[in-house]
């Protein structure tokens, strides 16, 4: 069995690779931008699901990249999302004074950890 188990856990899928996907919203009045960097999700389930948001009465342009870019104001490392095993890191773009309402949200409901680049 010893002897096996290294080929066992050779053919166990690997964590998601670095990839992201930079979002951005537009309608009434308000442009948002975020970039929702993998973790933990399947690529395929991360590139369909994940990052094609349905936003009611808002235009959505997704753009992949390797990794999500600098500048953001505010970063929710590790939030869940979907399920205990699927996480990602959300950067957020825009307004600093948002944090305020991100940071808890970040902390509480998606399990995440705030940290200011």
């Amino acid at each position: 069995m010893r002897q096996i188990l290294p080929f066992l856990l050779a053919a166990l899928p690997l964590p998601a690779l670095a990839e992201a996907c930079v979002v951005h919203s537009q309608g009434q009045g308000v442009a948002v931008q975020l970039c929702q960097q993998n973790v933990s999700i399947p690529k395929g389930l991360f590139e369909t699901g994940f990052c094609q948001p349905k936003l009611k009465d808002q235009e959505i342009k997704v753009e992949f990249v390797e990794q999500c870019p600098d500048g953001a104001h505010g970063v929710c490392a590790g939030a869940q999302a979907g399920g205990p095993a699927y996480r990602q890191d959300i950067h957020y773009y825009g307004e600093a004074s948002d944090a305020r309402y991100l940071k808890p949200f970040c902390e509480g409901q998606s399990g995440g950890k705030w940290r200011t680049p």
